[in-house]
């Protein structure tokens, strides 16, 4: 019994994460007109703030100052760099009407997670689960050879975050400290795009009390699902994370097709089709195979 309390922590920890992941542009359009760089920003800046307060509270300031050193402190530099980018382009692409290429970019991640499972990790995958990446693969070549112009965006996200999981699932931190170490990697450059901005006079804060406060709500709407995801990512397998990774881009589509209003082609179809069919493949096969060990 208490063998499978861990595993089950995480997969509701990870469940968590990628809903609000899946609800993040409902948020995001209310920032409509303010440029993506500036956002970022915001997102950076505030998350430190509450980070730091939460883990001044929680009196730990101390010990995350002493793991981030050495290789762990460098591991953190290049999540940071890489959970940037992906922050960037998926603001971007909510902000430009393209919900369906990002949640698109989402359903490629999994692919990402598994090939990094198996080729660093040395993480398996059965046979059945291996046909469901494929039917996922073909699904992204039919795409590209569509000459799916957003496909650029969905490449990005998913390898940008696919290889973000990898280093935060190996860094030796926990999920407060490392993302409070990489907010702070980040906050010199955040201020510095605020200052700019303001210093010619393009800042969006300070002009109405409803932005200001949806841009400060940017610190806990980013930590959020990032620390809930942290944490499953160090309980959970790679190929498991995969899997819940379907929740949010679900989510997406049906926003970006019910609430957004984006179209939706052929090719989208059939891109989809493959991947949920790979997706519904590759759950059936995990929880056969969950079913098979329960007993033992």
């Amino acid at each position: 019994m208490n063998k499978r309390l861990p595993i089950d922590s995480g997969i509701l920890l990870g469940i968590a994460a990628y809903v609000l992941w899946g609800l993040m542009p409902l948020y995001l359009r209310l920032l409509h007109g303010i440029p993506a760089t500036e956002v970022l920003a915001h997102r950076v800046l505030w998350s430190a703030l509450l980070l730091v307060i939460v883990a001044g509270v929680l009196g730990r300031l101390g010990s995350i100052r002493a793991a981030a050193r050495g290789r762990t402190l460098s591991l953190l530099t290049a999540s940071a760099v890489l959970i940037a980018v992906n922050w960037l382009v998926y603001i971007w692409a909510v902000q430009s009407n393209r919900v369906l290429d990002a949640s698109l970019g989402y359903f490629i991640n999994p692919l990402v997670n598994v090939a990094l499972g198996m080729a660093v990790l040395g993480e398996r995958i059965r046979p059945v689960q291996g046909v469901a990446v494929a039917l996922a693969a073909a699904g992204v070549a039919a795409m590209a050879l569509a000459g799916g112009g957003g496909l650029w965006i969905s490449v990005t996200l998913a390898l940008s975050f696919g290889v973000y999981g990898l280093i935060r699932k190996t860094v030796a931190i926990d999920a407060l400290g490392g993302l409070l170490v990489e907010t702070l990697v980040l906050a010199p450059v955040a201020a510095i795009v605020l200052l700019h901005g303001w210093s010619v006079g393009q800042g969006a804060f300070g002009q109405d009390a409803r932005t200001d406060w949806l841009l400060v709500l940017a610190g806990a709407v980013t930590a959020a699902p990032l620390l809930l995801f942290a944490a499953a990512a160090r309980r959970l397998r790679l190929a498991t994370l995969g899997l819940l990774q379907y929740l949010g881009p679900t989510i997406q589509f049906a926003l970006a097709v019910l609430l957004f209003g984006e179209v939706l082609r052929p090719v989208h179809l059939v891109t989809f089709g493959l991947i949920w069919a790979g997706c519904a493949l590759y759950g059936w096969d995990s929880w056969r195979a969950g079913r098979a060990v329960a007993p033992a």
